[in-house]
């Protein structure tokens, strides 16, 4: 693609690495093939290509920030199906987070969006406040119907009841049962251990069991991407450089062999920590450090090679179907190890049809895109029955949230399924069932 960037212009790091992108994109138009927005709508302004043609004359242009343009952007789930397909490889990810922040800095949106998306960068990112939030959702529900029409998908994902705070959410040191083997720090997130605290204790039992010491180092937390995503850049950068700092003095101290993160969207950021800070001069080292450190807790299973000693029988033959993610196939480029270790540990993976669409959670995307995220929700939740499975597991708990209400049958962690099958105790969305 042909640019036109002045000298000035390419003097920002930002705008430079963008250039780059663009540069790289032939027109082809493979992307719209597997773009969910695309797939739905059939506009060429909601496909990759045609948000790619926005974003150059954005930010090439030196006028105001167009409506139409914000609009399409942030039609984009940036789910990455298209980085996947693209021949030419596109980093579109980089391309569209600059796109972003450049829409945040420069375009006032009404006071009602404004406050929702700056309501969900600060509130889903600070486990207290979320804690905090949805018991009074759910307090609220009752007569929700009455509020502004905005706010009904906040209202209808808010669980009706908010499971306590696990003791793992506290800065401490679990031992590696019998002989150490790694030592790796987790992440424990922020909406996640809110939602579903039981996801990183399966996490601990299952690192534990398998000789790993895991850390869950004092000032770890949010690892930034809901904010990301979201264009506000100077609190995701916080929560980053907070993250770096917590996991480099452990690597200091006693050193790391891995840090574990078991929700994939956050482990997409966490592994793109030494683009997101190149510029930082006190950071830049570290973050790429610590980047080059973080891991999928599958990836770091399948290193370990998973234990079926105590494999439960009531696990053999039960037909999962296997969501993968976008965050984990599209963002990580991580495929064939978690069906291997699902089969490993007794169970049936199966694939689903159109498994490179989105389900439509994307972060924040089912709050402030909700007819959109509805559509490719039921459009999932369609493909999935038809492979008539006893049970759904995927890697990322946005996608868990999404799936679990409409779904027939129970949705869980693959982690989840790793600990039972090797001696921890039955899922709970499955003992619920």
């Amino acid at each position: 693609m042909r640019t036109d960037f002045t000298t000035e212009q390419l003097a920002d790091p930002d705008i430079a690495v963008s250039e780059k992108v663009l540069r790289t994109c032939t027109h082809c138009g493979f992307c719209t093939a597997t773009c969910p927005t695309y797939v739905l709508l059939g506009d060429e302004l909601d496909s990759p290509r045609g948000r790619i043609y926005l974003i150059k004359d954005m930010l090439a242009g030196r006028g105001r920030v167009t409506a139409d343009t914000v609009k399409h952007v942030d039609r984009c789930l940036s789910c990455l199906s298209c980085m996947t397909t693209c021949p030419s490889g596109v980093h579109y990810m980089h391309l569209v987070d600059h796109a972003r922040r450049w829409i945040e800095e420069r375009y006032r949106r009404p006071w009602g969006e404004r406050a929702l998306r700056r309501f969900l960068g600060t509130v889903l990112s600070r486990p207290l406040m979320f804690r905090l939030s949805l018991r009074c959702a759910a307090v609220a529900k009752p007569i929700s119907r009455l509020l502004p029409r905005r706010l009904a998908p906040l209202f209808r994902l808010a669980p009706s009841a908010v499971p306590p705070a696990s003791p793992t959410d506290r800065p401490r040191v679990f031992r590696a049962e019998g002989e150490r083997r790694m030592r790796v720090a987790l992440l424990p997130g922020c909406a996640q251990r809110v939602l579903a605290p039981e996801i990183n204790e399966a996490t601990i039992r299952l690192l534990t069991r398998h000789g790993c010491e895991v850390v869950v180092a004092c000032g770890s937390g949010c690892c930034g991407s809901l904010a990301h995503h979201l264009g506000q850049d100077t609190s995701a950068l916080d929560f980053a450089r907070a993250n770096i700092d917590a996991w480099d003095r452990e690597q200091l101290a006693l050193g790391l062999d891995a840090i574990v993160i078991n929700a994939s969207g956050c482990g997409t950021t966490v592994k793109d920590y030494g683009f997101m800070l190149r510029e930082d001069a006190a950071y830049a080292e570290k973050a790429a450090r610590i980047a080059a450190l973080a891991k999928d807790v599958t990836e770091v299973i399948e290193k370990l090679g998973l234990s079926s000693a105590n494999t439960a029988s009531q696990t053999t033959e039960r037909r999962v179907a296997y969501h993968s993610a976008c965050s984990m196939q599209h963002g990580q480029r991580v495929h064939a190890g978690p069906k291997a270790l699902l089969a490993t540990a007794g169970f049936e993976p199966i694939d689903v049809p159109e498994g490179h669409l989105c389900c439509g959670s994307a972060g924040t995307y089912n709050l402030l895109q909700p007819e959109i995220a509805s559509a490719l929700r039921d459009r999932k939740l369609g493909n999935i029955a038809s492979t008539r499975p006893d049970l759904v597991a995927t890697g990322n708990i946005g996608c868990i949230t999404q799936l679990a209400p409409g779904c027939n049958v129970p949705v869980v962690h693959t982690v989840e399924l790793l600990d039972w099958a090797t001696g921890g105790p039955a899922p709970k969305a499955l003992a619920a069932s």
